[in-house]
């Protein structure tokens, strides 16, 4: 193993996070994040719930970059409007969507209980 090209990596990694805070939905959803997690230390939320609403946040910032990454690509082999293109771009975001519909469900069922 190679521990240079290894540590390296993480750069690139690092580099790639760099590149996805500085894209509008991101930023929104970071803005998101704080907002629940303000909300989560003001609620007192339970450990197994705080695992749950940071998975969820973990997993939207993931699922954005992916949709990012998905975008780049399709604009670099499709330059030109495609139909095919079009989709592949609008099912990654599709993806991202749905995930935040179901993540804002499952912070009302954690929420709301003991807000109520």
């Amino acid at each position: 193993m190679d521990v240079r090209k290894y540590i390296r990596s993480f750069g690139y990694a690092f580099e790639g996070i760099v590149t996805a805070c500085k894209e509008q939905n991101f930023k929104s959803h970071l803005l998101s994040a704080c907002i629940v997690l303000v909300a989560s230390y003001w609620t007192g939320l339970s450990r197994m719930e705080w695992l749950i609403v940071l998975l969820l946040i973990a997993l939207m910032f993931a699922l954005e970059m992916v949709n990012t990454a998905i975008e780049r690509v399709v604009d670099l082999v499709s330059p030109a409007q495609h139909p095919l293109a079009k989709q592949a771009k609008d099912l990654a975001a599709g993806a991202v969507l749905v995930f935040a519909v179901f993540s804002a469900i499952i912070g009302l069922l954690i929420f709301l209980p003991k807000w109520l």
